[in-house]
């Protein structure tokens, strides 16, 4: 999740970073995340849970005007602290283009993550910049950032963007404490952050088929338009064409570039034309038919030679990692860049995070007891109250009996009084 903290406090350009990071990071970031002013820290790591998050990375703006960065795994750690020294949105890069690339289906699947000179070099003599155990933390959390590729399933078509990662080798440090002679760069740990899309088109082709190709696609979409369709209105016969392209524009020659291959690579791929998938029938009756001869299907498969090209989306960055934290954003600091202790210095840091774990520790187990004793002191509350109503429900209903019978008793003592008068009065 690529979020800005503080918004509308880090500026339009940051803003616009964030956005292209976001598309950079898809499909698995949340592109339309609206952050609020009010929003706090807190406040995402608690949905990072609920919500399957595992990594944070929050773009911030210090008063002072750097734009940092802030890579950190949910939900206990470790952060990565970088300050942005330099960066260019995607805007920036596609003025600068001839051809921009984009805007396509380039970031329906996550891009092929490469990674280069993350583990320096040993030397002897020398002590390196970052310790070895940083170094293999920092290439495990940006491994992680993507989900691993298998070469036996991963199919060629689903990658279609690179993202490189390229660090800057310092020159290592001399093991003199007092040698001060080194300067800021020699220390640094420097990443080059770029974006790129995989174009392929087909090579071994003559430029008339690849026109006669277009064309025919063009006719397959029912394209009103007709641009960049050959006219061969004016030559005898379709060879002249494929033979000489540039005869159909009326001109008589081609130049020696035309034939050169303008892409920087080219490798074999299989064909990616539809097969049908035959029956055990249909291939009992194909081998019948062919007798010993293996049917093409059945043999290796077609492969195409395909030219690869890179075309660069944005956005670039340039980070200087500055601090790695133990925890999401606090916690001990296990590396700076800037400050160096010396071994006590750590042994005292030591002890004083162990007595602040001590003491958290302490703390959750008394609001664990205090939790339990409420929990329990109401429950025996309930219970009281319960057992007071159900005495007196009990209680009411006794005495609404005892009423119940005083009445039929005097009704009926009353009766017999009456009763008795009547016949009094009749007798006499």
């Amino acid at each position: 999740m690529v979020i800005r903290i503080g918004a509308g406090e880090v500026g339009p350009k940051v803003s616009q970073l964030v956005k292209d990071v976001r598309s950079m990071m898809e499909p698995g970031t949340a592109s339309r995340l609206k952050e609020r002013r009010s929003n706090r820290l807190r406040d995402y790591t608690a949905m990072a849970g609920p919500l399957g998050v595992s990594h944070l990375l929050l773009f911030s703006r210090s008063t002072t005007g750097n734009t940092n960065l802030r890579l950190a795994l949910t939900p206990r750690g470790p952060t990565l602290h970088f300050r942005v020294e330099q960066y260019a949105l995607c805007k920036d890069v596609q003025k600068a283009q001839k051809h921009p690339q984009g805007g396509g289906k380039e970031c329906l699947t996550a891009p092929l993550l490469v990674m280069n000179n993350f583990i320096s070099p040993t030397t002897d003599g020398t002590q390196p910049t970052v310790p070895k155990h940083l170094e293999s933390l920092t290439t495990t959390i940006f491994q992680s950032l993507f989900p691993p590729i298998s070469p036996q399933s991963t199919s060629l078509s689903s990658i279609r963007r690179v993202l490189l990662l390229n660090r800057e080798i310092p020159k290592a440090s001399p093991t003199s404490k007092n040698s001060k002679s080194r300067s800021e760069e020699d220390g640094a740990y420097l990443l080059n952050l770029r974006h790129y899309a995989i174009t392929t088109r087909r090579t071994g082709l003559s430029r008339g088929i690849k026109r006669l190709n277009a064309a025919e696609k063009m006719l397959r979409q029912n394209r009103k338009s007709k641009r960049g369709l050959p006219n061969l209105g004016k030559l005898e016969d379709v060879a002249d064409y494929l033979l000489e392209p540039s005869a159909a524009a009326g001109g008589g020659f081609t130049s020696g570039s035309e034939t050169e291959v303008e892409t920087d690579a080219e490798v074999e791929v299989l064909e990616t034309n539809t097969r049908k998938v035959l029956s055990k029938k249909q291939m009992a009756a194909l081998r019948n038919t062919n007798g010993d001869k293996k049917p093409h299907s059945m043999g290796r498969p077609n492969v195409e030679k395909r030219a690869v090209k890179l075309v660069e989306l944005g956005p670039r960055m340039k980070l200087r990692m500055t601090k790695v934290e133990e925890g999401v954003c606090e916690g001990k600091v296990m590396w700076h860049e800037s400050i160096e202790k010396t071994a006590e210095e750590v042994k005292e840091m030591e002890r004083v995070w162990e007595s602040r774990r001590r003491e958290k520790a302490e703390r959750k187990r008394v609001q664990k007891e205090n939790v339990l004793r409420k929990r329990n002191e109401k429950g025996a509350r309930s219970k009281k109250a319960d057992g007071e109503d159900k005495n007196m429900k009990d209680g009411e209903e006794r005495d609404e009996d005892e009423d119940e019978d005083a009445d039929m008793y005097e009704d009926e003592w009353d009766s017999e009084g009456l009763e008795g008068a009547g016949e009094v009065e009749v007798n006499e």
